[in-house]
């Protein structure tokens, strides 16, 4: 299997300059990517088991890997919620794809968002950073035809490294498009 572009500028050029910066004895120190998920909940879901499969199918054409629906806890009433019903719809993307979904997230959907001015700098503490997207059509793999309602998404990218200083600096490498 190819290595994709972004995986190869990692091992290549973001791996040498986190080792200088963070002054990291051995490459594996040197943070890196685990996984990314993406999850969209679907509270209209309740009403109509539509919007689950519709949901479903666009997550999977995003990421090109199947997308699961992410089940209820326990009955609220207030929300007409049973226990086991389809609420929201999640990926977990590892590896080949994972780059693959990132190099198209900062290459060419991030730059499709009106008025985009950057996104938001902070991290959660552990560097893992999440990214809350208001319309799942700014990916180019969404017929805009075909959507029937406009859903947001959260994608995290959950990173290996200790401290969030390490986890933006690895991110910011990887030309994520920060506000400065």
């Amino acid at each position: 299997m190819e290595t994709t572009a972004l995986k190869k500028t990692y091992k290549e050029q973001i791996v040498p300059a986190l080792q200088k910066q963070f002054g990291y004895k051995s490459i594996m120190q040197v943070p890196k990517i685990e996984k990314i998920v993406l999850n969209q909940g679907l509270g209209d879901a309740v009403a109509d088991k539509k919007i689950i499969e519709n949901a479903i199918n666009e997550m999977t054409a995003i990421t090109g890997q199947k997308a699961v629906p992410t089940l209820s806890k326990k009955d609220i009433s207030n929300f007409r919620v049973r226990k086991k019903m389809p609420i929201g719809v999640r990926v977990t993307l590892r590896g080949e794809r994972m780059y693959e979904f990132l190099e198209r997230l900062i290459r060419v959907s991030l730059p499709r968002i009106r008025d985009f001015k950057g996104i938001e700098s902070k991290l959660d503490g552990r560097g893992n950073y999440t990214l809350g997207i208001r319309e799942q059509i700014i990916f180019p793999e969404i017929n805009i035809e075909s959507v029937s309602k406009i859903n947001g998404m959260n994608i995290t990218i959950v990173t290996t490294a200790a401290t969030d200083e390490e986890g933006f600096a690895l991110l910011k490498e990887f030309g994520l498009p920060f506000k400065k």
